[in-house]
């Protein structure tokens, strides 16, 4: 039997895969176990690697940290691939809300603590390493730790408080969601709010009654105005067949129009055109496909590499092929099909034509999954080594002796989703498809908390028995869940979030990629994936300071 002892006790790289892969497996298996209607997913794995460390399995520490390093970097960087093309958009729509309540989050977790710290006499520096792990924030304990090291105080209790209080800072997110999903949630918060969703366009039907607008031009009438809208359809009567309009189309008195537009320019549109139909895009007054039989609307996938960050107005397609683009949709979001819009592979573009011109069109952009499917690894491994880069640069922060950087998690994020929205432009193709996108996530998260279970465990039960053990692992518990539940509870009530925006902010605001995989289980679309990526660099970044601020006003 020597040759188990080879395998899973007798430190090597061979010994490393086989235990990581073993914790993996055993902990992915547990994670599909549901207890009343729930399961912890990927977040089992951090368990199991925590009873192995017990157990006194372990690796190497050089291929520990490796392994444990390298997934969470994956695991962010694909994560701001995957938001990073629709997440300026929304950004601009919601995106300063959004980390205006993770930062309100942030703030009562961080009162919370020091409230703890005065009220039990539990020491700041100790206070600290409760409060990182409590936000499953190593960095802001790393920054904490070298801010105790200049004023001469140790950082043992920072380091062993954190370790007893990340366990339940890991699931206490999770709960909390549980618990408002459960108990706390309304059938209005289930679905994002018109205003508040990633849909970032709205399709209405005008009539022209404006005699300012009658016989000029779409071009001439796009130049006059601020606002940004596409016209799909227009048709001129009962009399005549609905037409696609070109730049130089009049526009008459009497003519009814399919438009496409944001939906905070709708009252600009319907002052300019003078009426708007009384309904959506969903129930129109008029039935603009039945009305002319040659016309089709479809949904094409551009899968062309050579037209990978070219502007769609390049392509001419209204001009070459009588046809237009309403409407672009992108990573879950949908954007105007402005001219000026920069393509990138894998968008979903609705074409209206005839027939034979839009699978011309279709020809023309490839619409082809299948080309797809292989994703591109020098995206990846580039963006890798960018993220790195970024995360070490110091930054320097008036009054804070100590710079403060993004670390493994901060730069890879920023990164990702940099790369993700700005690599086309440059002619760079960033594009996988949603299977492969999940495939490293998946692969990166489970490695990072196998590791970082395995690396708890071995100490886990010695500290929890010491004197204040059981005391740093109820604060750190109620510093997870209160804030959470009040942050997530407000966000839904007072600010109209819905449950999945709500919850994807909230693991963002906390750190806990753990949390998000339960999100996302819940979540109708990417609303949790892109509102984590929104909230999370501005928090942790706000987490890194405070944690130093702490240190030097208590202990300074």
């Amino acid at each position: 039997m020597e040759w188990l002892k080879t395998i899973f006790v007798d430190h090597s790289a061979l010994q490393a895969v086989c235990v990581i892969s073993v914790i993996i497996a055993i902990g992915l298996g547990l994670g599909k176990i549901r207890v009343w209607g729930v399961s912890l997913g990927v977040t089992f794995v951090f368990f199991t690697g925590i009873l192995a460390g017990h157990l006194g399995f372990s690796i190497d520490p050089q291929m520990l940290i490796y392994a444990e390093d390298f997934g969470l970097v994956l695991f962010v960087y694909e994560l701001g691939l995957k938001v990073g093309p629709g997440f300026f958009s929304s950004f601009r729509s919601g995106g300063l809300k959004l980390n205006m309540i993770g930062l309100l989050l942030v703030m009562l977790g961080t009162l919370t603590a020091v409230g703890f710290s005065l009220a039990l006499n539990v020491p700041m520096q100790d206070m600290v390493g409760i409060l990182a792990g409590a936000t499953t924030n190593t960095p802001s304990l790393g920054a904490a730790q070298q801010t105790l090291s200049q004023l001469g105080i140790s950082a043992n209790g920072a380091a062993l408080s954190c370790a007893v209080s990340y366990p339940l800072g890991v699931v206490g997110v999770i709960i909390a969601l549980v618990v408002i999903r459960k108990f706390m949630l309304r059938p209005v918060d289930m679905y994002p709010r018109l205003s508040d969703n990633g849909d970032h366009t709205y399709v209405a039907e005008f009539k022209v009654v404006n005699p300012g607008v009658s016989g000029m031009t779409l071009r001439q009438i796009h130049e006059s105005v601020s606002c940004r809208f596409v016209i799909s359809r227009i048709w001129k009567g009962d009399d005549e067949e609905v037409m696609i309009p070109g730049p130089d189309d009049k526009m008459m008195l009497n003519d009814r129009l399919l438009a496409v537009t944001n939906e905070e320019d709708l009252p600009k549109l319907t002052l300019l055109f003078g009426e708007m139909a009384d309904t959506d895009w969903n129930s129109p007054n008029i039935d603009w496909n039945g009305i002319d039989k040659n016309l089709v609307s479809r949904t094409v996938v551009l899968s062309k590499p050579s037209l990978n960050g070219k502007r769609l107005g390049t392509l001419k397609l209204r001009n070459h092929y009588a046809v237009n683009i309403s409407r672009v949709r992108r990573s879950g979001i949908r954007l105007l099909a402005t001219p000026g819009l920069i393509l990138q592979l894998g968008d979903r573009l609705t074409i209206v034509g005839e027939q034979k011109a839009v699978d011309e069109v279709a020809a023309l952009l490839g619409n082809s999954t299948t080309s797809l499917n292989d994703p591109n690894l020098a995206a990846i491994f580039i963006g890798l080594v960018l993220g790195l880069i970024l995360g070490s640069v110091p930054i320097i922060v008036p009054g804070i002796s100590v710079p403060v950087r993004l670390g493994l998690a901060g730069g890879p994020i920023v990164v990702g989703i940099l790369m993700g929205r700005f690599g086309p432009n440059f002619r760079f193709v960033t594009y996988t498809t949603s299977s492969a996108n999940l495939m490293l996530r998946g692969i990166g998260l489970s490695l990072y908390l196998a590791c970082l279970g395995l690396e708890a465990g071995a100490h886990f039960l010695e500290t929890i028995m010491r004197g204040d053990g059981l005391l740093w692992i109820g604060i750190g518990f109620i510093i997870t869940l209160l804030p959470t539940i009040i942050t997530a509870l407000a966000a839904m009530r007072i600010w109209r979030v819905d449950f999945s925006t709500s919850s994807g902010m909230v693991c963002g605001a906390m750190a806990n990629p753990m949390a998000l995989s339960y999100a996302e289980e819940n979540a109708h679309g990417d609303e949790a994936a892109v509102a984590y990526a929104t909230v999370y660099p501005l928090s942790m970044f706000m987490r890194v300071i405070i944690a130093q601020l702490i240190v030097l006003i208590f202990l300074g």
